[in-house]
């Protein structure tokens, strides 16, 4: 029986499965081929060397933690909702940006991708938060950081993070 032929999504989600357990050191050809019960030849037929794996899976990446998250908040069916949605999504200790955020500590380039993640996210959660009727942009830093803060917690006090979340946003609607 012979095996599936790997795509380069199947090596990209491999990428990310092992940055989440392992960590940056994690996302070499070796590693990876061995977990994908493969051999690093399929890896190089996708990618030219390992700094171009790292960037498909940033611009992967890059392309979910907005454009997917966009999506998924613009589908709620009103401003209340939409911010509870954002801050949840955000803070969730299980995605991939928690382990982007470490990764981006040791390689400028995944410095770099977050921080124009983070503004661009900080600008769409500005724009909600304008519909909403709150028009000072402090209150969007202040709700994007507390959404962040969240994934740094104790997993104990991760399970009340949602109620706290939804605290704010409640909150924040309440004083405008």
């Amino acid at each position: 029986m012979t095996q599936a032929r790997l795509s380069k999504q199947d090596w990209i989600s491999a990428g990310f499965s092992a940055l989440q357990a392992n960590g940056p050191s994690a996302l070499k050809a070796e590693p990876l081929a061995r977990a994908l019960n493969t051999t690093k030849g399929s890896f190089y037929w996708h990618f030219r060397d390992v700094p171009a794996f790292h960037k498909y899976m940033l611009a992967h990446w890059e392309d979910e933690a907005l454009t997917g998250l966009i999506a998924e908040i613009e589908s709620q069916s009103s401003p209340h909702t939409a911010l509870q949605k954002f801050v949840h999504l955000v803070a969730d200790p299980s995605g991939t940006t928690p382990a982007i955020r470490a990764w981006a500590q040791s390689a400028p380039p995944v410095a770099q991708a977050l921080a124009e993640i983070d503004s661009a996210r900080q600008k769409y959660l500005a724009a909600l938060l304008k519909r909403a009727g709150v028009s000072n942009p402090d209150i969007a830093q202040a709700l994007y950081a507390a959404a962040i803060g969240q994934q740094l917690l104790p997993i104990s006090a991760q399970a009340k993070s949602k109620s706290t979340l939804d605290t704010l946003v409640d909150l924040i609607l309440a004083l405008r």
